[in-house]
């Protein structure tokens, strides 16, 4: 047949149907997603920096646009509460990819906030003695280069500095803006690959212990790729399901509410198998991104081998937007699933408290300690989230917010100890550590009695939060685990407290480095936030209580 002729058949063909319906252009409240963008918008500056600025002037060019941006997008999320986006105007934007609510706004500025300290110890300059008359920070000289080779001690001669962390920060703190404020499961994955992938790099970025960091880069990539791969078959079986990827769609499904049933999809909708099995493979990939047993292999060695900086910002950071996401997943998708989904997690709940406090009495590390102390703290806040209450949302978004200003605080202490090695992290190390410097000691000690949930400190507000919510929904067992669990932590944490205050330091033990300003804000503003959650909490209880109602 003729070009001609196969031209004619299109056209009349064409003509003798039905006009093409005019396609929408998509609607995106750009106001509304003004803090994501802003972020996302940075970190690509910050690429455009790395690109075109010269390099003895990146390092003050990344700092000012980080701080800058992550100052406006925390602006832009007050402005959205003040604009009652958290309360009466809640709703779904980007054409049902986002939900602006309460625990979306309450999360993000936490993780906002969270980012702020955290570039600030990112920045920190004067920890380590000047190499070759230049100032190094946390990160390798060159990251492309194979440890103690050549073009490695060249880098570090010439002066260089791997500013590209502060992009990949950024971006991941884009992701985690999106991750707990997805409304539906693929926005849910991509913002998760978003953060995840920035993440990865950066552990690997430790000016010291190059092996041992790019151990950890891999670890955390490998087990991270597995939660990743869980998570994507789960929204594929999902969408098998419910023939949607939509949060909304999915729950009426469950509930058995919908009405138009696609033909194609008929024959598997209302399939129980893809629904337990789909929600298990998601709710897999979230727990091991919060650090649950038992998907917490990786948290002990990735705190351990990352730079610093990272260790604090992850620990905090990642557990604020992935329970966030979490909470999304179980009570705005699956609350019909509920009596399928909270023996499981009775079970998780219950070994993560018991397993991270017990192992972290074993710790010779002041970070694989730290890290074990994360996992219980997982089983804390999993506590709440069982509880199936608002006053259970209510309590793990103030847990939250209380437990990331510990964190980010008590590892930016841990930077500061520090011998001919870089920093001093074995526990021996730290023996009369409050005699060489009382002040530091002091703030480490105001940081572990946190942890342990010591009254006057925002810990002890956080665990009686979630706690009381626990036993509110029906779960008082979980409550003596997570009472015993809390009392077995505290014995390690008194031991640093002790083994500080009370044993003689060795003569040859490590200094304490004198911080810039931008280490002693972090640090301070941990302490402030411990102080004033733990003294005067009702407050941020009532703001966290107004923020805990999910848009559906």
């Amino acid at each position: 047949m003729s070009t001609a002729a196969v031209h004619s058949l299109w056209t009349t063909a064409a003509a003798s149907a039905d006009p093409i319906s005019k396609i929408d252009a998509p609607k995106i409240e750009y106001g509304q997603l003004s803090p994501t963008l802003i972020v996302l918008g940075a970190a690509l500056v910050g690429v455009l920096v790395e690109a075109f600025v010269p390099r003895k002037n990146r390092y003050y060019a990344q700092v000012f646009v980080s701080a800058v941006a992550l100052c406006a997008a925390f602006a832009a999320v007050i402005a959205l509460a003040a604009g009652g986006y958290g309360t009466t105007k809640a709703h779904v934007a980007a054409m049902g990819a986002i939900s602006v609510d309460g625990p979306a706004l309450f999360l993000q500025g936490t993780i906002l906030l969270v980012g702020l300290l955290g570039v600030f110890t990112f920045a920190e300059r004067r920890l380590d003695p000047a190499a070759h008359g230049n100032r190094v920070d946390s990160f390798a000289a060159q990251a492309a280069s194979v440890p103690g080779s050549d073009s490695e001690r060249a880098a570090v001669k010439a002066g260089f500095t791997t500013t590209e962390a502060f992009p990949l920060l950024l971006f991941a703190i884009g992701g985690m803006l999106v991750f707990p404020s997805a409304n539906d499961l693929l926005t849910l994955f991509v913002a998760l690959e978003v953060f995840s992938l920035p993440l990865y790099l950066l552990c690997a970025l430790a000016r010291r212990k190059r092996l041992m960091s790019q151990e950890a880069a891999v670890k955390y990539f490998l087990l991270g790729a597995f939660a990743s791969a869980f998570t994507l078959f789960g929204i594929a079986l999902l969408y098998g399901y419910a023939g949607s990827v939509s949060y909304a769609r999915i729950a009426q499904v469950v509930d058995g509410t919908v009405t138009d049933v696609d033909p194609a999809l008929a024959g598997t909708m209302g399939n129980d198998a893809l629904l337990l099995v789909g929600a298990a493979m998601i709710v897999m990939g979230l727990l091991f991104k919060v650090g649950a047993v038992p998907f917490h292999m990786w948290t002990p060695d990735v705190y351990q081998g990352a730079p610093t900086p990272v260790t604090g910002f992850m620990a905090s950071a990642t557990k604020v937007a992935a329970f966030g996401a979490l909470l999304r997943l179980l009570y705005v998708v699956l609350p019909g699933l509920r009596w399928d989904w909270r023996p499981v997690m009775w079970a998780v709940a219950i070994v993560t408290m018991l397993g991270g406090a017990i192992v972290a009495i074993t710790q010779t590390d002041i970070k694989r300690l730290l890290a074990y102390s994360s996992i219980a703290h997982a089983g804390f806040i999993l506590a709440g989230v069982i509880a199936t209450t608002p006053s259970g949302i209510s309590s793990v978004l103030f847990y939250l917010a209380a437990y990331s200003f510990v964190t980010i605080g008590a590892f930016a202490v841990v930077t500061l100890v520090r011998d001919a090695g870089g920093e001093a992290t074995h526990l021996s190390k730290w023996a009369g550590l409050g005699r060489r410097s009382p002040l530091v000691a002091a703030v480490f000690a105001v940081f572990l009695l946190a942890f342990a949930g010591i009254p006057l400190t925002s810990g002890f507000a956080g665990k009686f939060a979630v706690f009381k919510a626990a036993a509110e929904g029906g779960a008082m067992p979980l409550v003596v685990v997570g009472v015993i669990s809390s009392a077995i932590a505290a014995f390690f944490y008194i031991r640093v407290i002790v083994l500080m205050f009370f044993s003689r330091p060795h003569p040859e033990g490590p200094t304490v480095a004198v911080a810039s300003p931008l280490t002693t804000v972090a640090i301070a503003a941990g302490v402030a936030v411990t102080a004033v959650l733990g003294v005067a909490p009702q407050y941020f209880l009532d703001l966290a209580s107004q923020a805990g109602v999910f848009v559906r």
